[in-house]
């Protein structure tokens, strides 16, 4: 790598040639899934968004009185399925559980209601035709669960979220999803965000861990 390479300059070159918001070819799908499927996560395609919830509930619904904790999610809001997790009462809730909890007496059992769910479902900020996920965090809260502590992981994710590769999947972050996400967390808690933490996932050792539901609209960052 040359002496004076600057990481973000070679991110700002990659945004630009680059349309975040545009929905994924199907060849690039197409690359995407098997690829995320040699590297061991399971991927159900949905037309829409309404179509990724009600394919999401089919696999809570599969385990029943499972804990569910719904973590932060721009496209789990959109489509509905947070509300239907925590507000419905078909689900156990594990963020509800949580959210009635102190956090200055009851952080320590906050923090392993959060870490090790039966289930736990969100989103991810890209994908790679080359089979990996990566998503970033301000507090990382939904890290544990994600890479090791849930029993099982369920992504929504609209398909404009597909790159190339890890390089572009940096950029579309830094260019594209931060930007956004610093304005919706300045308006809905007066502070800002940032990328204190970033998880890639490269394979899952375990058979059936991870679902991916790759959905054929544009939904969240």
């Amino acid at each position: 790598m040359p002496v004076n390479f600057d990481f973000h300059a070679e991110l700002d070159k990659i945004g630009d040639k680059m349309n975040w918001e545009k929905l994924a070819e199907k060849s690039s799908v197409e690359r995407a899934v098997a690829a995320l499927k040699n590297n061991g996560f399971d991927v159900v395609l949905a037309k829409n968004g309404n179509e990724a919830k009600q394919k999401a509930l089919e696999l809570l619904s599969a385990v029943p009185d499972a804990s569910v904790m719904s973590v932060s999610s721009t496209t789990c809001d959109t489509i509905g399925l947070n509300a239907e997790i925590n507000e419905s009462g078909k689900f156990n809730s594990a963020r509800k559980k949580l959210m009635a909890l102190d956090r200055k007496t009851q952080g320590k059992q906050m923090r392993e209601i959060g870490a090790a769910p039966d289930f736990v479902v969100g989103s991810v900020h890209a994908v790679t035709e080359e089979g990996h996920a990566l998503i970033a965090s301000a507090s990382g809260s939904q890290l544990p669960a994600y890479s090791y502590g849930a029993g099982k992981v369920i992504w929504v994710v609209g398909s404009q979220k597909i790159v190339k590769n890890l390089k572009e999947a940096e950029a579309r972050l830094y260019e594209h999803v931060v930007p956004l996400e610093d304005a919706r967390a300045r308006k809905a808690y007066g502070v800002g965000t940032a990328v204190n933490k970033l998880l890639v996932f490269n394979k899952e050792s375990v058979p059936g861990r991870i679902t991916m539901i790759l959905v054929d609209e544009k939904l969240g960052f």
